[in-house]
């Protein structure tokens, strides 16, 4: 097995066993990078890096958009929804114009978005944590026994 096979399989397996928050991350983290391709491709005139990594990057960007489910959180899903809608509006403005500095902002952006998202996932880990915490079955005889316990009142 070549290494390019070797890393697809890593990246397939990679992507079967991930969370959906872990998925969400993936896109973010691909997002960053062919925005960052499309800047290179800008900086070094290469018509075919600039034309992978902007598209890329809007389907991407449009993949998450498009993942957001409102039922939970409303308000937050809409302000990410604009914020992924100006985004994509930015990247198309920028690949039309070759604009490094409005790219520039999209992967500031971005890269926001993704502290963003890790921060929201650790919250949510730990949340989770103290949750099953909470809720565990005792283990020791001790414990289950003091969960037992029975008062006679005479």
């Amino acid at each position: 097995m070549n290494d390019t096979a070797t890393a697809n399989a890593y990246l397939k397996t990679k992507v079967m066993t991930a969370s959906r928050e872990e998925l969400r991350l993936m896109l973010i983290d691909g997002a960053i990078k062919f925005a960052q391709q499309a800047l290179h491709g800008l900086e070094a005139n290469d018509q075919e890096e600039i034309y992978a990594g902007f598209s890329q990057c809007r389907d991407i960007i449009l993949e998450l958009l498009n993942t957001i489910k409102p039922e939970h959180a409303p308000d937050v899903a809409k302000s990410v929804k604009d914020l992924y809608t100006f985004m994509y509006g930015e990247l198309v403005k920028s690949s039309m114009k070759k604009d490094q500095g409005i790219l520039r902002e999209v992967i500031s952006l971005l890269e926001y978005d993704r502290e963003t998202w890790v921060l929201t996932m650790s919250k949510v880990a730990e949340e989770r944590n103290s949750l099953s915490i909470a809720n565990a079955t005792p283990t020791q005889p001790e414990q289950v026994a003091a969960q037992r316990s029975i008062s006679f009142q005479a």
